[in-house]
């Protein structure tokens, strides 16, 4: 009866190292998700933030500096988040290439998805609060 049990032979040092640097890989896309996705929000909250601040103050009859431009900080925020999903995905992409041009990998690309995913909400956040998008 036991040896009815089929089982794979065990992995070697080689395939247990690539797959911990799939692994790492992985792990450094999704560091870059978060920090993408933190300056994408938080350039987008500064500039609701500052938009309803200058709201007020113009309502208030008062003037509010060009360097506070809710337009500028919020673009620029979403920019450079955007911006390292872009260096993550391709960092993420060349660093797997290479090692399936060594060894057969076989993996599914959950993080990468969710980068791109989140990229083109990004883009979309900009576009909408560089052509004013009032829905945004």
């Amino acid at each position: 009866m036991e040896n009815d049990i089929i089982s794979k032979p065990p992995k070697t040092t080689t395939e247990l190292a690539v797959d911990r640097t799939v692994m790492a890989a992985d792990r450094s896309l999704m560091a870059w998700i978060r920090t993408g996705l933190s300056l994408i929000s938080f350039g987008f909250t500064i500039y609701k933030f500052l938009e309803y601040s200058k709201e007020q103050l113009v309502a208030n009859g008062k003037s509010i500096s060009k360097v506070a431009d809710p337009f500028l900080v919020g673009l620029m925020l979403i920019g450079m988040g955007i911006l390292s999903l872009v260096f993550g995905i391709i960092e993420n992409y060349y660093t797997i290439k290479e090692l399936q041009d060594s060894f057969s990998i076989k993996r599914k690309q959950y993080a990468l998805f969710m980068a791109v995913l989140i990229s083109l909400f990004g883009i979309f956040i900009f576009l909408g609060i560089l052509f004013d998008i009032k829905g945004i």
